[in-house]
């Protein structure tokens, strides 16, 4: 040992260099504090001592955890070695990913062997017992016991097991399937993709690579890194540190491009609020829908969508817009002063209709119709391709009486909260267009709802922006266009990379790992931006939009704001903001941050007066 404060339980018997030595540790001591004062850094340093006298042989920055990396940043900080700027440079976006999760304790997870590996879809560490149903999942948390959800995929029905699970393993699905989407946005371990996996429902069994697990065994998931463990690795909580609120006061001080969240309901913006969101980029309609508190209104739209007739279709939608509005009411009550981007729905309708022979039993009972109606209506509406399908903007243009009662119900939502002293700032987005004529139809029917409301209302204040998520590839290119009736654009990054690509986000699982292995694309580009093509798309939206209207407000609000190269790549770009989930928000700030940083530190160096 070099000295009494690196001894441990196997060197402990043993003189340290500092006692056997100790003007040749004094130094070494010396050298160390004259490298670090001139590197600004911790260093490994190498050395040797031939005939007692000391030789350097190299030194280089020193690799450090997430928790280290900022507890040096600011004791440096303190000592005066570096600025704030260069502590603000010092974290990466990976190293405070870090701080934000549980995380696998890395010195106990070197004993144990690597079981499985897939995609690291949900950052953090999870140790609990296999549930292979989300009824299993809530039976577990009901009992207090940590559990881990593994599915083939996840699906909408499946949301309340994964709230209930502390992890989520599934077989299938990419970087933006809907196991990934939703554990992020929640800040929940996840591993998608693990093809590995293979579930024997009727057994009850997990088999990975050989091994047999059965409901209950404890495995452990490292969601940063895609590593599956078949035994209980131990974790530490590196979030509770004081020094990290202080950090991220530094990185507002530099940061200029503001950070949204990707939120559904008040709890998820507040949690997003106490990472220092910025206000709400996607509100996604369709999420109540789904999961807690969703049974009265999903029978409602399913009632909607049996109705036979425009009549009795608005007679149910004026049944489903007080649940429209309660939700978008408290969301925006949460937000308070801050803008909230409400997306129109989105997904086809056939996801609504209950696919299981007991459910359309039920839903047929309680419509007192008979099930082969049911059954018959959900065929109908199958398509081969619903991501390309009927839905979105296509749904209001064919049923403009939805679109009405989403717009009422955000208007008298925003005058109620005006009575009750609040700030409401709704923004409305029109999602999946390609032409400006869609967005003329939906505005018309907007201002004829905005101008019944306001007179309703009597509320002077009433007010709203209009604009469009855009993720079809043609939006982008005729963005002149759009920007004649949108008032602000948010780029719709998923969709765009899956239309641009060609590739399905749900079935990239089986061919991704290859092609990032045999380097024929640089990175999962669901994961992180494909700025070479899709990002040619951003850049020509925001250019052509702004030519049209030179105050439109431009931001993204898919998967990719929460990735920091993304988020730099949209700094440079001139975006307004990036929206990303919840837990995301810190990682995007960061990113932020450090792209107004090098910026100005660029605009230093070069002394032409052309350059940025």
């Amino acid at each position: 040992p070099l000295n009494d404060d690196t001894k441990n339980e196997q060197n402990k018997h043993m003189h340290s260099m500092q006692e056997l030595m100790p003007d040749t540790y004094k130094e070494l001591c010396d050298i160390r504090s004259i490298l670090e004062k001139n590197y600004h850094d911790m260093l490994d340093i190498e050395f040797t001592i031939q005939d007692g006298k000391l030789y350097m042989l190299q030194c280089r920055v020193g690799k450090r955890t997430g928790v280290a990396a900022l507890t040096m940043a600011m004791d440096m900080l303190k000592e005066g070695l570096i600025d704030d700027s260069e502590v603000v440079m010092r974290i990466s976006p990976a190293q405070l990913d870090e701080l934000l999760h549980p995380i696998l304790d890395a010195a106990d997870e070197k004993k144990h062997t690597v079981l499985a590996k897939g995609l690291p879809a949900g950052p953090g560490g999870a140790v609990g017992v296999i549930a292979l149903t989300s009824e299993k999942a809530k039976e577990y948390q009901a009992a207090k016991i940590k559990n881990i959800l593994v599915r083939e995929e996840t699906n909408p029905e499946d949301v309340e097991g994964m709230r209930a699970a502390d992890g989520i393993l599934t077989a299938r699905g990419g970087m933006t399937s809907h196991a990934a989407l939703v554990a992020r946005g929640w800040g929940k371990c996840c591993i998608v993709g693990c093809d590995a996996v293979k579930i024997d429902m009727n057994a009850g069994t997990v088999t990975m690579n050989g091994k047999t697990f059965k409901e209950g065994d404890v495995i452990s998931l490292n969601g940063s890194k895609g590593y599956v463990y078949g035994t209980a690795v131990k974790t530490m909580d590196a979030s509770e540190n004081p020094a990290l609120q202080k950090f991220m006061k530094l990185v507002d001080k530099y940061r200029k491009m503001k950070i949204r969240t990707n939120a559904d309901n008040p709890a998820d913006a507040a949690q997003a609020l106490k990472f220092g969101a910025e206000g709400i980029g996607l509100f996604r309609t369709e999420h109540m829908f789904y999961g807690k508190n969703s049974e009265k209104p999903l029978f409602l739209l399913r009632q909607m969508i049996l109705a036979k007739d425009v009549k009795e279709r608005e007679a149910i939608l004026a049944k489903l817009g007080v649940y429209v509005k309660a939700s978008v009411k408290d969301t925006m009550k949460v937000m308070n002063g801050k803008p909230v981007v409400f997306r129109l729905l989105d997904p086809p309708l056939h996801e609504f209709v209950p696919q299981d022979e007991a459910k359309q039993k039920e839903l047929a009972a309680a419509l007192k119709i008979d099930v082969k109606e049911v059954r018959e209506r959900g065929e109908g509406l199958h398509e081969v391709n619903p991501m390309m399908g009927h839905r979105g903007v296509r749904l209001g243009v064919t049923y403009p009486e939805v679109s009405k009662m989403q717009f009422k119900a955000i208007f008298e939502a925003t005058a109620e909260l005006h009575k009750e002293g609040f700030n409401p700032k709704p923004e409305i987005m029109v999602p999946v267009t390609c032409s400006v004529n869609e967005l003329k139809f939906q505005k018309k029917l907007c201002d004829e709802v905005f101008e019944q409301v306001k007179k309703a209302t009597g509320d002077k204040k009433l007010s709203y922006m209009f604009g469009t998520m855009i993720e079809i590839p043609r939006a982008a290119l005729l963005a002149d266009e759009m920007a004649e009736v949108a008032e602000f654009f948010s780029f719709g990054t998923n969709d765009m990379t899956q239309m641009g690509f060609g590739f399905s986000r749900d079935d990239i699982g089986a061919f991704m790992g290859d092609y990032l292995d045999k380097k024929i694309l640089p990175a999962d580009p669901f994961q992180t931006l494909d700025q070479d093509g899709i990002g040619q798309l951003v850049q020509i939206g925001t250019m052509l939009g702004r030519d049209t209207r030179p105050n439109l407000e431009v931001g993204i609000c898919g998967e990719h704001g929460g990735d920091a190269e993304s988020v730099k790549f949209c700094y440079f770009n001139g975006l307004d903001y990036v929206s990303c989930s919840p837990f995301r928000v810190p990682i995007a700030r960061l990113a932020a941050a450090q792209a107004a940083i090098e910026e100005e530190r660029s605009a230093k160096k070069c002394k032409c007066g052309k350059c940025k």
